[in-house]
């Protein structure tokens, strides 16, 4: 269940043009953008989620560029 704080956020992969939805609360973009680190205002987020609000990539095109986090 999605919480009634949350608000849609479409992102875009600026490597491959996908457009992704995240749920945020948006007083948790203030305190990230504040200087909050983002894992700790948004630990609601995927790893996947929150590197795509940092760095607009997408977690398919992270895995194309660094592999996989299970490969040995």
């Amino acid at each position: 269940m999605i919480s009634s704080s949350l608000r849609p956020v479409n992102v875009s992969c600026c490597h491959c043009g996908s457009e992704n939805i995240i749920f945020i609360d948006p007083n948790d973009i203030i305190l990230w953008q504040s200087g909050g680190l983002i894992q700790n205002c948004m630990p609601y987020l995927t790893a996947g989620e929150r590197e795509l609000l940092i760095s607009r990539t997408c977690n398919e095109c992270w895995k194309n560029m660094f592999g996989d986090d299970n490969d040995e």
